[in-house]
């Protein structure tokens, strides 16, 4: 299926682009969220004119999610969880979680931002995570685990 990005789409392209993907993806996430429309030539034009808009608004939420960034940079967040003598914990801290204790901080991160490559911690201990709050702003964070008995 044909459409044309309303907003940069990682591994996708950029706004404006128009990309052959598979309907389902088209279908089942790009139209819903909003991020792409399908490729006719009446949303062509539709686009074309609304393309100073978008654009405008794309760089509005940039400058907004670098400000985030910013003030994210190297911030603790500290979690607390029952734990074993060795240090394991009784269940795992999950993106949720991370996403829950910065809300008690004043920032509202969406549990989806907060990549947690290695998946759940376990571990009682200081652990980095990345925070994408934009497809071209990447923060890092960290989460501290403290064990309580």
């Amino acid at each position: 299926m044909q459409i044309i990005l309303l907003e940069k789409v990682t591994n996708l392209g950029v706004l404006g682009d128009v990309v052959k993907v598979k309907d389902g993806y088209a279908r089942n996430y790009l139209i819903p969220q909003g991020k792409a429309k399908r490729a006719t030539q009446a949303n062509l034009a539709e686009f074309e004119v609304r393309r100073a808009e978008l654009e405008r608004a794309h760089a509005e939420k940039l400058a907004e999610a670098q400000g985030l960034a910013t003030r994210l940079e190297g911030l603790m967040v500290q979690i607390s969880r029952k734990a074993g003598m060795d240090g394991r914990l009784f269940g795992s801290v999950t993106n949720a979680d991370v996403a829950e204790a910065l809300a008690s901080q004043g920032f509202e991160i969406e549990r989806s931002s907060i990549r947690m490559p290695e998946g759940p911690i376990k571990q009682v201990g200081d652990n980095p995570l990345v925070v994408s709050l934009h497809s071209d702003v990447v923060t890092t964070i960290t989460v501290s685990v403290l064990g309580e008995q």
